[in-house]
């Protein structure tokens, strides 16, 4: 007792923030990690670990960058080559980034975009990451207890990057897999008019274009949808498009830069983008986040709050070389296009073989994996119990729907660009062995509750004949001689 009481002091001697659950660790989505964590996979020194496949990582395309490095060595200030700009780079910068990195930033959106929008360098803000680049637009748009808008399922990170610390919330827009999860102009307005009925303020809608975790496009017609909604609300569009390089097939990415430039009497002041260079190029450790808005007020309270979070000039130094060689640019951007095709193709050929759908998708580094069918019961329940089976029997990580605020049980999220290829067959088989033994129990389980039905069938058909028999005129007692007698 003492010693719970001791913890209960030292609870109330912190912060409400600190101590409060806004970042979602206990999560399934989390959880997930720590079993990979506590028993990893590794081909040799212990292939019978958990695979991640709850990480989405860019890892197919390091042999790329590691010989640009190697070819310009000048770009890093820790080398003999570059050793003489140490000084320059290591001294104080200010919170606006170093002119060169913003060049830089502004030109590549603008590759991955196919040239078709510009950006201006003046309004990129550096952040830690996308995750540092959200939680700032949250504090600069929203006020504790506002909430944004934001369509099922969404990335489980959402919920500790803007509300964690910020006391902004997030509200639903339910979509469903009758239209492929599709966002539609009714569900936007169900929604609102619910957070209305609820006395809930909202800010803004967030989006998710490449989609985190179904791995599809938005439309121009539905970004136009929703650049007409949120104008016709007056709230906020905060647009997250930090899988824009991961397009792998058509359609084409469309960014909502695009939409809002062709759109008459749009009130850009509306519009933000959050992009990083953590999917794109696959460097999360960089922390590289960027806030792009077209509101004037937001980009300069953005910059001072960016105090927080910078980008450090060594890191910025070296992007800014190498995002700015076009020849590597344009030719990283087409290898990875082509390798994460092929992956992704890989994986979901092969679940097909044993009769696994997967939402059909051409971005991002994961696919919706459909297993409603695995399921005993269509709860999330059950869901959950499947995926501690994948997790501690199939030793695998995938991360179960509900914990992407899925609005229907039985899918999840499989990544499958952050491993190598040997890695790769060895999850493929892990599932298909799985799904192949799980069909084949089921099916047994068919057989037998088929036999079953037919045996009380036929007991059932006996005993029928058995009444008709007795029952009939031929038959019956009354006819008995002992009876007449």
């Amino acid at each position: 007792m003492e010693f719970i009481s001791r913890n209960n002091q030292k609870q109330q001697l912190l912060s409400k923030i600190a101590t409060n659950d806004g970042h979602g660790e206990n999560s399934a989505y989390f959880d997930g990690w720590k079993a990979y964590a506590n028993d990893p996979f590794h081909l040799t020194d212990n292939p019978n670990g958990v695979i991640q496949m709850g990480l989405a990582e860019n890892q197919l395309c390091f042999d790329l960058i590691q010989e640009w490095v190697v070819n310009n060595p000048k770009a890093s200030i820790c080398t003999v080559e570059g050793a003489e700009d140490f000084q320059e780079i290591a001294i104080f910068q200010d919170y606006h980034g170093l002119p060169e990195f913003r060049q830089a930033v502004a030109r590549f959106m603008e590759k991955v975009r196919g040239d078709r929008v510009t950006f201006d360098p003046n309004r990129i803000v550096m952040s830690g990451g996308a995750t540092g680049a959200h939680e700032m637009l949250a504090f600069c748009l929203a006020d504790p207890g506002d909430a944004f808008l934001v369509p099922t399922p969404y990335y489980p990170g959402f919920d500790r990057d803007l509300r964690w610390r910020t006391g902004v919330q997030l509200f639903p827009v339910v979509c469903e897999s009758s239209n492929d999860f599709k966002v539609t102009r009714k569900a936007l307005e169900e929604a609102y008019e619910k957070a209305q009925e609820s006395n809930i303020k909202i800010k803004g809608l967030l989006i998710n274009n490449p989609s985190n975790p179904l791995g599809t496009l938005l439309d121009k017609d539905t970004l136009r949808d929703i650049v007409t909604f949120i104008n016709s609300k007056n709230i906020h569009l905060v647009c997250d498009e930090i899988y824009a390089a991961t397009v792998f097939d058509q359609p084409r990415f469309i960014s909502v830069s695009e939409v809002v430039d062709e759109m008459i009497g749009c009130n850009q002041d509306l519009i933000h983008i959050v992009y990083s260079l953590s999917k794109d190029l696959g460097f999360p450790g960089f922390r590289v986040g960027i806030v792009y808005s077209y509101n004037d007020t937001v980009v300069n309270i953005a910059r001072k709050m960016s105090s927080f979070g910078l980008v450090s000039t060594q890191t910025q130094h070296l992007l800014a070389s190498m995002l700015s060689d076009e020849i590597f640019i344009e030719k990283f951007i087409s290898e990875s296009f082509e390798r994460l095709g092929k992956r992704q193709g890989m994986f979901t050929k092969g679940l097909a073989q044993v009769g696994i759908s997967t939402l059909k998708s051409n971005a991002g580094l994961f696919f919706w994996m459909d297993l409603r069918r695995l399921l005993k019961e269509p709860t999330f329940d059950a869901e959950l119990e499947l995926w501690r089976i994948i997790i501690h029997e199939v030793k695998l990580n995938v991360s179960p729907g509900v914990s992407f605020h899925c609005s229907e049980p039985g899918w999840f999220r499989v990544c499958f660009a952050n491993m190598d290829d040997e890695t790769m067959r060895t999850a493929l088989r892990r599932i298909r062995n799985f799904v192949l033994q799980t069909k084949g129990l089921n099916n047994k389980v068919a057989v037998l509750k088929k036999q079953c039905s037919r045996s009380k069938l036929q007991i059932s058909l006996s005993f029928r004949r058995l009444d008709d028999f007795m029952n009939s005129p031929a038959n019956s007692p009354m006819n008995s001689p002992l009876v007449r007698t």
